[in-house]
């Protein structure tokens, strides 16, 4: 079965029994937010900034004992993300946050947006990162789904 990857998205945070999102809306990330439209039992949460978002699920997940999961745009909405992140990891509470980024063939030609967020993270847990255009079609089997369990697992157990 083929579905998108913003399809996918959605049924993965369903099947994790993720019911708050923090999320920040951009570009690169509007095919994740037109598939969570429609999604039931998430409620999002929307702050002004991408800072306030990382700390926001950082205080959520401190707060409830759940994996506090954001969602932003590439570059400047991804690279906003390091200093929440760092400190949750150094805390060991968990995090999960997903970014946009531009299609991989735009990688490295200073397309809108674009940042390396590989190198951006690279000591933090988002770091550790599986790839996934929104708007492409996947198999189920392929790449982000396959991992995706065992991220989520490790992010809540305190292996990441």
């Amino acid at each position: 079965m083929q579905i998108t990857g913003a399809e996918l998205f959605v049924k993965a945070l369903a099947e994790e029994q993720v019911d708050t999102l923090f999320a920040y809306p951009g570009g690169q990330a509007v095919d994740l937010f037109h598939a969570l439209y429609d999604a039931q039992g998430i409620r999002m949460i929307l702050p002004r900034h991408e800072q306030g978002l990382i700390h926001a699920a950082d205080g959520y997940a401190r707060s409830t004992g759940k994996t506090g999961v954001c969602l932003v745009t590439s570059g400047p909405g991804a690279t906003n993300l390091v200093t929440g992140i760092a400190t949750a990891n150094y805390d060991s509470v968990p995090l999960v946050c997903f970014t946009g980024q531009v299609p991989s063939a735009l990688i490295g030609h200073d397309a809108f947006q674009e940042a390396d967020n590989d190198s951006a993270h690279k000591g933090d847990s988002l770091g550790k990162s599986q790839k996934a255009h929104a708007g492409e079609q996947v198999g189920e089997e392929q790449g982000f789904p396959a991992n995706r369990k065992g991220m989520h697992h490790m992010t809540a157990s305190g292996l990441i």
